[in-house]
């Protein structure tokens, strides 16, 4: 779990520091006004879910946002099929969030300016009905503005939902 994590960090630090040839036009900073409020954003969207709260945690949507990564084949939710995907969710599981781990980013002068907090944690989806779990390790990459999430980036351990749902994994002859 620990190599995951520093995996994931250290590729999403490369995402967002500078290339060498803007360097000196762009920074990365952890240090920021709003790191703390954009911070508690997320925290309080997770803890949300964690209680099965998605009236909650549309509330930390902002109306244009968009949401990638979930929702099976979909490539992006909006804030309304944000809302059916989680309460779909939520109906059928119990979300446990546990190792959630919480870093403010703010990037100037590139791509991906703004002011981002990355998550990761371990999502324990307990199934309602059977009483089966899945433990789930992800990272969101979430851009806050005014007080809210603009645009949320999933990634999560497929492999685990996949042979949860009795999908087996066969080598090539």
């Amino acid at each position: 779990m620990r190599t995951l994590k520093m995996n994931l960090f250290l590729a999403l630090t490369l995402l967002l520091i500078p290339s060498i040839s803007k360097a000196q036009e762009s920074t990365v900073t952890i240090e920021f006004d709003n790191a703390e409020t954009a911070s508690e954003v997320v925290q309080n969207y997770i803890a949300a879910l964690q209680k099965g709260d998605v009236a909650t945690m549309n509330m930390h949507l902002a109306d244009h946002a968009m949401i990638y990564g979930l929702g099976g084949g979909l490539d992006s939710l909006n804030v309304a099929q944000h809302k059916e995907n989680f309460k779909n969710s939520t109906d059928s599981f119990e979300h446990t969030i546990r190792q959630d781990l919480y870093l403010p980013v703010k990037v100037t002068n590139n791509w991906n300016e703004g002011e981002w907090v990355l998550a990761w944690g371990a999502n324990t989806l307990t199934n309602k009905e059977t009483a089966e779990t899945i433990v789930i390790p992800y990272h969101t990459a979430n851009l806050v503005e005014n007080g809210k999430i603009v645009m949320s980036r999933y990634f999560y351990d497929m492999m685990n939902v996949m042979m949860a749902q009795g999908y087996k994994i066969t080598a090539p002859e």
